[in-house]
């Protein structure tokens, strides 16, 4: 039945390239973002879960930053050991030549261990960054290393600890050492045994830097490959597949020409009613 009042042709072209418009308006607007869950409206589960793994791999990133500041404070502060420990053995070395020598040559000697702990006071005193000094308390230090989740979604910090150093303790007992007054066998021997066991601290106090050094350094690349997975992670949750998006394009573009023609037929159907009444 034809009727000049209803379309139903065109009624039926319209709807489809109203679809055909719709289709082709989310391909280009995910094209045009390289998303294709831009909201919730997209797909409420995926866009939540990006949403907080997104915010999982910011705050992770953040304590990265502050690792890094972290670790070369104590890269720093290894740096300051180290050099001390070199300082204090030269300083034993000077100790052992004066074993058994005269009043002048322990004087000689003492006039250079005298220079050694004044560097080693000025190592001690730039072996800080940025104002952060590991190298003059035997304090911990607490590091947050990154964040957990639990099932129910509440978040708690992950932490490392490790022990400041006091380098300043074994420069003092190295400056209080006096050759001049050690007279005795034995109380050269006890300045020798001194020395050596500063130099003995010394090396533990490098070696627990170096350590605390390590652990960061491990953290981090941790951090590093974690925001990674997590990046990943969102990214096939929430990307569009460009080459699949640029095929549908070029398809729908097609299906509109097509529907718009079909609406154009169908418009015109009416016009045919007339040559009935002729």
């Amino acid at each position: 039945m034809s009727s000049i009042l209803t379309n139903h042709s065109a009624m039926t072209a319209l709807s489809t390239l109203r679809q055909i418009n719709n289709n082709l308006t989310e391909t280009q607007g995910r094209i045009s973002t390289g998303l294709k869950i831009a909201s919730g409206k997209d797909n409420a589960a995926y866009f939540s879960i990006s949403k907080t793994m997104s915010g999982d791999s910011g705050m992770f990133k953040a304590i990265d930053e502050t690792l890094t500041l972290q670790k070369n404070a104590v890269s720093t502060a290894r740096l300051g050991a180290e050099t001390l420990v070199e300082l204090a053995n030269d300083f034993a070395e000077r100790v052992a030549f004066a074993q058994g020598g005269t009043s002048e040559v322990r004087a000689d000697v003492q006039a250079e261990l005298d220079e050694l702990v004044a560097r080693m006071s000025t190592t001690i005193s730039q072996a800080t960054f940025n104002g952060t000094d590991y190298v003059n308390s035997g304090a911990t230090v607490t590091l947050v290393t990154g964040i957990s989740r639990a099932a129910g979604g509440s978040i708690n910090t992950t932490t490392m600890t490790f022990l400041q150093q006091d380098l300043g303790a074994i420069q003092s007992v190295l400056a209080a050492i006096d050759l001049t007054a050690a007279t005795s066998a034995g109380s050269q021997v006890a300045a020798l045994q001194a020395a050596e066991a500063q130099l003995s601290a010394a090396v533990a106090a490098a070696t627990a830097l170096g350590i605390a050094e390590k652990s960061i350094e491990t953290q981090k690349e941790f951090l590093g490959e974690l925001t990674d997975r997590l990046d990943s992670g969102i990214g096939s949750m929430i990307d569009a597949d460009m080459e699949e998006e640029a095929a549908k394009l070029q398809a729908q573009q097609v299906q509109q020409q097509l529907a718009t023609q079909s609406l154009s037929i169908a418009n015109s159907s009416p016009q045919n009613i007339l040559s009935l009444f002729q």
